[in-house]
């Protein structure tokens, strides 16, 4: 399957660069990893999030079909990991769109964010309001850690400053999801489930890996993991490699002691991903060709799964680190792959006698091995932290509903375990086109795909409801 033109012209038309930070302090990363390991087990952290954690409703709008409530807690990440937030952040936010009358029940479906989706607005608007009058459901909107209210004063609009802010995010989202469904429930609000579209949908994933009962969950335009994301999608070309590849080849850190933390691709990511790379060599980069990209920028790195299978290729809209306005916000306001990677070098994994010791200026005699390396240290971090394979399986995967594009260049699906492999027994429905054109005009597929998978927990689990 080919990849969207538009997707690619929509990356072109933005202009910044993600991660201008780099990877983030190393010691924020150690103390990230290590708390994936607790988190990344249902059992181990059931109880991390007490039943009775304190939120507030601090405002109340009435409208005509529906009531808009204004929450806020703090996040149960500043407990587990002190400091690692920023200030702005700490304090979570959410909207609540609650209907006057309810159809049948009390269902909510709590809604995560992609990228660029500050505030409430966008969810509120093509998401929540619709399915009030539709079908009468409530609908909770979370707002993530480093957007709108929760964004770092030195952060430029939706660009994530350092590689470890996404993982600090994905921790965040999944303990101050548990939070929001049970205050749901104990506030009688039943069933409850959880939708995200993009980079809304790998995090309400990651949350709902966590939750100990079954539970609807709805990602739409996400895949198993974000390393695809970075690496091999369109999104890829936004990453600022440069400081990423300067900081790792001066850093011995990364190699030689955060390598040792990671689960998922570990210490033998590198091997992997020659593995990988020795049988993509010789195939055409159509992704590239769209994009005008020289090849020596352009190498991407595999990867097989612990369990053995071998992984899918293929696109998360992480839209909204552009200019002055992002073009989609734009576009809603108007009307509300086959992917082959080059061959790594023969001395794939270089010694720090080789790349660390040299100094930024002359580490361009090296710049095809250090951006190989630098690229598969990538996939193997982002892998660790958001890659489905690494957290628990959800209690039932019958009431997961995935939809996805087929020509989706954000998030490349070949090359990754597939969520089939992962999460047997769950759905997979796919749109034609790609991942701008099904945010832009599929938004009542994804309110269909809600609606199933809360009827079919209905008819399964009636004495839940």
């Amino acid at each position: 399957m080919g990849v969207s033109r538009l997707d690619v012209f929509y990356r072109r038309l933005l202009l910044s660069k993600l991660f201008i930070g780099g990877w983030g302090k190393p010691e924020d990363l150690k103390r990230i990893f290590e708390f994936r390991k607790i988190i990344g087990d249902r059992e181990r952290c059931k109880s991390l999030v007490p039943k009775d954690y304190p939120v507030y409703i601090n405002k109340t709008e009435v409208h005509a079909d529906c009531y808009i409530h204004d929450g806020v807690f703090v996040s149960p990440l500043e407990h587990f990991v002190p400091g690692i937030l920023p200030t702005e952040a700490v304090k979570a936010r959410f909207q609540f769109i609650v209907p006057k009358r309810w159809q049948s029940n009390r269902p909510v479906c709590i809604h995560l964010a992609g990228t660029g989706d500050h505030f409430f607005w966008r969810r509120r608007t093509l998401m929540a309001r619709p399915m009030v009058k539709e079908a009468g459901m409530a609908s909770l909107l979370l707002e993530n850690p480093y957007y709108g209210y929760r964004k770092p004063k030195d952060q430029l609009r939706s660009c994530l400053k350092n590689v470890s802010d996404l993982f600090v995010m994905g921790g965040a989202l999944i303990l101050e999801s548990s939070v929001l469904l049970h205050w749901l429930e104990s506030e009688g609000y039943s069933p409850v489930g959880m939708t995200g579209i993009s980079m809304g949908g790998y995090m309400s994933s990651l949350a709902v890996t966590n939750w100990p009962k079954p539970i609807p969950l709805i990602p739409c335009l996400s895949w198993s993991t974000a390393s695809s994301v970075f690496t091999t999608g369109v999104l890829s070309k936004a990453v600022n490699w440069s400081e990423l590849e300067k900081q790792y080849a001066i850093n011995s850190v990364y190699e030689e002691e955060i390598m040792k933390l990671l689960e998922y691709c570990g210490a033998d990511s590198f091997k992997m991903a020659q593995e990988f790379v020795k049988h993509s060599a010789g195939r055409e980069n159509s992704l590239e060709l769209l994009l005008d990209q020289p090849r020596e920028d352009a190498v991407s790195v595999g990867c097989y799964s612990r369990a053995g299978g071998k992984a899918e290729i293929g696109p998360d809209l992480w839209i909204g680190e552009g200019v002055a306005r992002d073009p989609l916000d734009t576009l809603l306001s108007a009307d509300s792959t086959k992917t082959s990677l080059d061959t790594l070098p023969s001395g794939f994994k270089a010694t720090k006698s080789q790349i660390g010791k040299k100094k930024a200026g002359s580490a361009k005699i090296c710049r095809p091995l250090l951006h190989s390396e630098s690229i598969s240290f990538m996939k193997g971090v982002m892998d660790e932290c958001t890659h489905m394979a690494n957290f628990s399986v959800p209690v039932d995967t019958s009431l997961i509903i995935v939809v996805q594009a087929k020509e989706d260049a954000y998030i490349p699906r070949t090359g990754v375990l597939s969520l089939q492999e992962i999460w047997p027994g769950c759905e997979v429905r796919y749109l034609n086109g790609g991942h701008i054109s099904a945010y832009l005009f599929k938004q009542n597929v994804f309110r269909q795909a809600i609606y199933d998978a809360f009827n079919r927990f209905c008819l399964k689990y009636p004495h839940l409801v």
